[in-house]
């Protein structure tokens, strides 16, 4: 039982070890909504040009991006609806990592006409299997 118990422990610090040895890591989400204000919506030609040119230079390591319908409550009391491009990254914290959002955030709405691109931040733990 002793043994037991002892396995625990050692495998409970060997646990903390690595997640210690990985750092903190968070999951920044961007939400790039697709329809331009003064008419259209961003091509899936353009979205892909975006991505080439602008994000993945900054992300090599990788990155996810999920397509999705987003929908919110419009100043004007109406349900506003559009097609969203989800852009998923796992990294360490930090002000590279913000500056590099910023700079991805700033060049879509620039680039589409674009009010504003939402951005999550979460805690993650990370393994691959």
């Amino acid at each position: 039982m002793a043994l037991l118990k002892h396995c625990r422990i050692a495998l409970l610090a060997a646990v903390l070890l690595a997640s210690c040895a990985t750092g903190s890591m968070v999951e920044e989400r961007l939400f790039f909504g697709t329809d331009i204000p003064s008419g259209g919506q961003v091509s899936d030609e353009e979205w892909s040009a975006f991505v080439r040119d602008v994000v993945t230079p900054r992300f090599k390591e990788g990155l996810t991006i999920l397509d999705g319908n987003g929908q919110w409550l419009g100043a004007d009391g109406k349900i506003a609806r559009e097609r969203v491009h989800i852009l998923e990254i796992d990294a360490k914290p930090g002000p590279e990592l913000d500056a590099s959002l910023q700079a991805i955030a700033s060049e879509y709405k620039k680039r589409f006409k674009q009010e504003a691109v939402l951005r999550i931040t979460a805690p993650v733990a990370m393994k691959f299997y």
